[in-house]
């Protein structure tokens, strides 16, 4: 599925906009904070950013033996409002998206392989035009977490 082009020109100046894409960074971001919090007053208890695990998960939850993601629509390259790609250099940002896909990929496979669960929070079921309650959201992350499955990915998006 191609992706969808930003329609209108980009109101800063290219330093502009290099500067705040410079300032973007991959951990503590305002959804990855909001399903923390969330998780933590439910009494759910997780390390953050595991290094030894593929694709360095944003929560690791080893009881559960389940791993929880939260994923930036436009990093990742979901087919949502939020995820579109930019008209200015869209060859680089095609690519790099694409690039990111296939980590993505790679690193749910071979998590998958090693028996954990998977979820996935799309940036858009937290904000934008179709987000979801967070209360919606995070009852949906508790059960997952909470159920006796061994197997199974949850893909949480608000579209």
């Amino acid at each position: 599925m191609a992706r969808r082009q930003a329609t209108r020109a980009d109101p800063l100046t290219s330093e502009q906009r290099r500067l705040n894409m410079s300032r973007i960074r991959a951990r503590d971001t305002g959804p990855e904070m909001v399903i923390r919090r969330g998780l933590h007053a439910l009494g759910l208890r997780y390390r953050l950013h595991d290094r030894r695990l593929p694709g360095t998960p944003d929560l690791v939850f080893p009881g559960a033996r389940a791993i929880v993601f939260v994923n930036g629509c436009f990093w990742h390259g979901h087919e949502c409002s939020l995820g579109v790609t930019p008209r200015s250099n869209a060859a680089f940002w095609s690519e790099k998206i694409a690039r990111t896909q296939a980590r993505d990929r790679e690193a749910f496979q071979k998590l998958e392989s090693e028996g954990w669960r998977l979820a996935v929070v799309w940036e858009c079921a937290l904000r934008g035009p179709v987000r979801r309650p967070v209360e919606s959201v995070l009852d949906d992350l508790a059960t997952f977490l909470c159920s006796d499955a061994e197997r199974g990915r949850l893909d949480i998006s608000g579209e």
